[in-house]
């Protein structure tokens, strides 16, 4: 079963609230589960993450409290998720300008719903929001790789694909088989099956050089499935490389910075920390350590260790000439 999106669980989320409110005597989690069309066990996975949701604080009478009585559930206590949403200016100056924004790209499916949005927040907002917002919206000509990107999506096309790979300052040509548009912190993402590969990939349209929609029809196969992006962007597969650093106390911050797979506390170097990360691109992990300044060891792979190596001598060479 392909476990739900972001977007699906967090659409699902603000829902419960008013859902279980509406139903003061409580509800049998198989009729929410029903109702929502999941199954009973993400039912109860969504009301455990319900249950630390809440007000600023985190502290009692701040988080969202349900009551489990044999196989019903109510709500208790709505953290004033039911409350009326009351925006102050400034938030309903970002909120118009966001909604601008989403009207001047090429292509955008939602349009008129987007027009009929800003005119609801602007006219709640008032003369103030007008006065303190006088904004001109201007987009880039990167999203007319945007709009080529969505029409390949909404018609269930092939594309090819100029990309441009940071990691190692590349320019890659691949035909794709889209799946879905995202936009994640400001970022529009296409996520595809790569034919090249053979693999579901995040491609970034503003590293999109140029793209063009075939005359193919696009056709992920059966193992390509959408990524749960809960725990984030990056998600390496089990086929790939593992990568065994230790970093000295002041490169700790890489464990929370990237993901890894496991972390332990050392001793050589003092305060040290051995962590285990993978990656497809082990020149990626050759620049990491290589910035780190000696505040990194690499353990494994053996090959890793001597490239390492060989950068540092090449360095003090230099000095040296």
């Amino acid at each position: 079963m392909t476990p739900p999106s972001t977007a699906e669980r967090m659409t699902r989320l603000l829902a419960l609230v008013p859902y279980l409110t509406a139903r003061p005597d409580g509800v049998r989690l198989a009729d929410a589960a029903a109702d929502f069309g999941v199954t009973e066990a993400q039912l109860r996975r969504d009301l455990d993450l319900l249950w630390v949701c809440g007000l600023p604080g985190h502290g009692p009478g701040d988080l969202i409290d349900l009551a489990f009585e044999g196989d019903r559930v109510r709500i208790t206590f709505t953290a004033g998720m039911v409350r009326p949403l009351r925006l102050s200016t400034d938030e309903a100056v970002a909120l118009i300008v966001a909604l601008r924004t989403l009207l001047e790209l090429p292509g955008l499916a939602e349009g008129e719903a987007v027009s009929r949005a800003l005119a609801k927040v602007s006219a709640a907002a008032g003369h103030p929001a007008e006065v303190r917002a006088p904004v001109a919206i201007s987009v880039g000509a990167r999203a007319q790789s945007l709009a080529v990107v969505r029409e390949g999506v909404e018609r269930r096309r092939a594309l090819h694909l100029h990309y441009y790979v940071p990691s190692r300052d590349e320019r890659t040509e691949r035909t794709v088989d889209p799946m879905r548009l995202l936009l994640v912190d400001g970022h529009w993402y296409l996520e595809a099956w790569c034919r090249r590969a053979e693999g579901v990939r995040l491609f970034r349209l503003d590293r999109i050089d140029e793209v063009a929609v075939l005359d193919e029809p696009a056709a992920p196969p059966p193992q390509a499935h959408e990524r749960d992006l809960d725990d984030g962007l990056y998600q390496p597969g089990e086929e790939e490389p593992q990568v065994r650093l230790r970093l000295a106390r002041t490169a700790r911050w890489i464990a929370d910075y990237y993901p890894v797979e496991e972390q332990t506390e050392v001793s050589d170097p003092p305060g040290g920390l051995a962590v285990t990360v993978r990656t497809s691109d082990l020149s990626w992990a050759r620049r990491l350590v290589a910035s780190l300044g000696g505040a990194a060891t690499v353990d494994e792979p053996v090959e890793l260790a001597a490239q390492v190596a060989a950068d540092a001598r090449a360095a003090l060479a230099r000095y040296a000439d």
